[in-house]
């Protein structure tokens, strides 16, 4: 029976990978070891608006409960930095951030929302063993319901946890996508690795807001992501100017880390970044209408935050600009939407005017 099990993992490898996935692994559903740290970051109040965090509780940490009738949770890592990504990218993301008029877009989110992509693969999958093994009860997900998608991934050998909490590879860095089959099978647990961060600290110290406020622990109310995605109100001040010209999420983290030198390209053309919004000037960003916004971001996960919390960040970003260049160009695109529909528009456009003088 275990040879047999040991022969259908090899199969379910080789059908991953014809889907696009890099890696998978099996994790066992006793994750009881999570579940202090979990409840902790809960009470502690890091997941802010997050709600669902916090409704679902150690739902989370509990496979079987989630899914009733999980034996196995089936891990699969897919890579999504863009094909033509060239050598020294992350040097090339610096310079990027370094350039204060234009808009950056966090690299996973410049192609197809990775939500399709991933559930669409893993169902692929999924129906490709459930024809093999007949009648399998499965159920997939990626970042899409209350999983501990970072501690199955570790736990199933993808990688370890970073200071920044996201998983790590020797061969793959952390720009990567993870996603889960949960199965009825028992399959064999694939082996987990040993953590390799060492001494460094380089994603703590890289990160703009502190939001890493200790090794492994991340306050969600603070990072850059969170609050250009999750946060649906206005951005708390003290923040806002940190942020820069990041208008969706924030890749700081892992930017800095080491490990990236080894991130790998995507083996599906659907995560190359759209040239719409990538080196897009901000006056151009916050004169779409809503209707354009659609448009542009259509099968993209920008589209989720909807055209009032877009021109929320890129307000941000463009009193930033307006601060660090004096160019009036920004204050005029400010201007522009002083009078907006939109209170929470017109409160960053308000603070974004001020830049000059701050």
């Amino acid at each position: 029976m275990e040879q047999a099990n040991q022969q259908l993992l090899q199969q379910i490898d080789g059908w991953a990978r014809e889907l696009g996935f890099s890696q998978i692994g099996v994790a066992g559903v006793d994750l009881s070891a999570a579940e202090p740290g979990l409840m902790q970051w809960l009470q502690k109040g890091f997941h802010g608006e997050m709600a669902y965090m916090a409704t679902h509780g150690l739902k989370r940490a509990r496979p079987a409960e989630l899914v009733p009738g999980t034996v196995s949770v089936i891990t699969a890592r897919m890579d999504y930095l863009p094909q033509d990504t060239p050598d020294g990218w992350q040097q090339i993301e610096w310079q990027r951030q370094a350039r204060p008029g234009e808009g950056v877009v966090s690299i996973y989110a410049r192609g197809r929302d990775y939500h399709k992509v991933l559930r669409n693969r893993l169902q692929k999958l999924a129906e490709r063993i459930d024809a093999a093994v007949g009648a399998m009860q499965h159920r997939a997900f990626t970042d899409s319901a209350p999983v501990l998608e970072a501690e199955l991934a570790s736990r199933s050998g993808q990688g370890w946890r970073g200071k920044h909490t996201l998983v790590l590879s020797r061969d793959a860095g952390s720009m990567f996508f993870l996603g889960e089959i949960f199965v009825d099978l028992a399959l064999p647990p694939t082996e987990a690795v040993t953590a390799h961060c060492g001494q460094c600290s380089a994603c703590i110290d890289a990160c703009p807001t502190g939001a890493i406020v200790e090794p492994h622990s991340v306050d969600a109310r603070r990072c850059i992501s969170y609050l250009t995605i999750e946060l649906h109100g206005a951005i708390p001040e003290e923040f806002r100017a940190p942020i820069g010209n990041r208008i969706y999420g924030c890749d700081d983290c892992q930017l800095a880390c080491p490990w990236n030198k080894f991130a790998q390209r995507a083996s599906l053309p659907d995560f190359d970044a759209r040239g719409a919004l990538l080196d897009q000037q901000l006056p151009h960003l916050f004169a779409w209408d809503e209707a354009t916004f659609l448009r542009i971001t259509e099968g993209s996960p920008i589209r989720r935050i909807g055209h009032e919390r877009w021109l929320r960040n890129v307000a941000v970003a463009l009193g930033n600009a307006w601060r660090a260049t004096g160019d009036a160009a920004y204050a005029q695109a400010l201007a522009a939407r002083a009078d907006d529909a939109s209170a929470l528009v017109r409160e960053h456009v308000a603070w974004g005017l001020g830049q000059n003088n701050a």
